[in-house]
């Protein structure tokens, strides 16, 4: 029991520590974003499954992360054909 609560922690620190160092890419900071969300709903499962819950919940959390990984392609395409890379230097160039 403890070394699956410590493996999920281990998991986690790994993604926050991968998503604060890539700062290149989009690409890069979206798929971290994802492993993130997995992550995320291994814990709330494993949370569930433990309680005896229902996982209804579980459903509506997939549901919004493939709404924010379809959020993030779609800003990643409109940036690509605008500048041609996907650098987040220009990222602060997409306000103005």
């Amino acid at each position: 029991m403890e070394s699956i609560n410590f493996l999920f922690w281990y998991m986690f620190i790994c993604g926050l520590f991968i998503f604060c160092s890539l700062r290149k890419h989009i690409l890069l900071t979206l798929l971290s974003l994802e492993y993130l969300v997995i992550v995320v709903f291994f814990i709330m499962f494993y949370f569930f499954f433990t309680y005896s819950s229902e996982y209804n919940f579980l459903l509506i959390f997939l549901t919004f992360s493939v709404c924010e990984g379809v959020l993030g392609l779609s800003i990643l395409v409109s940036m690509i054909r605008c500048h041609g890379n996907d650098y987040l230097m220009n990222l602060s160039s997409l306000m103005w």
